[in-house]
């Protein structure tokens, strides 16, 4: 799976690259690793967001904080930061031999979208995936259009719709992984 923090936009729509926050490292990390995820790719192409992720990763799995709590450091170890989306891609295909096909997520409606089923079934196959999801307001729509697939929006019973990309990332995956489906 991936977090991007480029391309995405903000509340106003312009395309920006989002700023890297540690409550996002950790939590999806944990989730990462309860549900089986193989690599979390945290994609950004900012030099100092870069160094960042890698001095929290560094903490959690190499230094004091990887011998205070080594459950945490299991987690981290998951995370991998590169800068584009295509470098994952190609760290994938250099592991599997094969490129993944994208599926992407937005909380927006008008996109012609898969269902977490469809997706589940997919995921049985012997074909990489790659799940991604966007930060700040989500990812830009040429991004989510450039996908192989688009992911059904998360839809409550509310009209609010703004999850955080934490919250919507251990949803995903427990619709998409969990042991039982209910």
């Amino acid at each position: 799976m991936a977090l991007v923090h480029y391309p995405v936009v903000n509340k106003n729509g312009d395309i920006i690259a989002s700023a890297v926050t540690n409550l996002d490292l950790h939590d999806i990390a944990r989730a990462a690793k309860t549900y089986g995820i193989k690599s979390f790719f945290v994609v950004t192409p900012l030099v100092d967001q870069k160094a960042l992720v890698e001095k929290i990763v560094s903490h959690w799995t190499e230094g004091l904080g990887a011998r205070y709590n080594p459950a945490r450091r299991q987690a981290l170890e998951l995370i991998r930061v590169e800068e584009t989306l295509e470098k994952v891609a190609d760290d994938i295909r250099n592991r599997c031999g094969i490129s993944p096909k994208t599926v992407v997520t937005s909380a927006k409606s008008g996109f012609k979208t898969i269902n977490y089923g469809k997706f589940r079934e997919m995921l049985k196959s012997s074909i990489p995936y790659l799940l991604v999801l966007g930060t700040a307001w989500g990812l830009s729509e040429g991004f989510i259009t450039s996908a192989d697939y688009v992911l059904s929006p998360i839809k409550g019973p509310a009209d609010y719709n703004h999850l955080s990309v934490r919250s919507a990332t251990a949803i995903i995956f427990d619709r998409l992984l969990a042991n039982e489906t209910y």
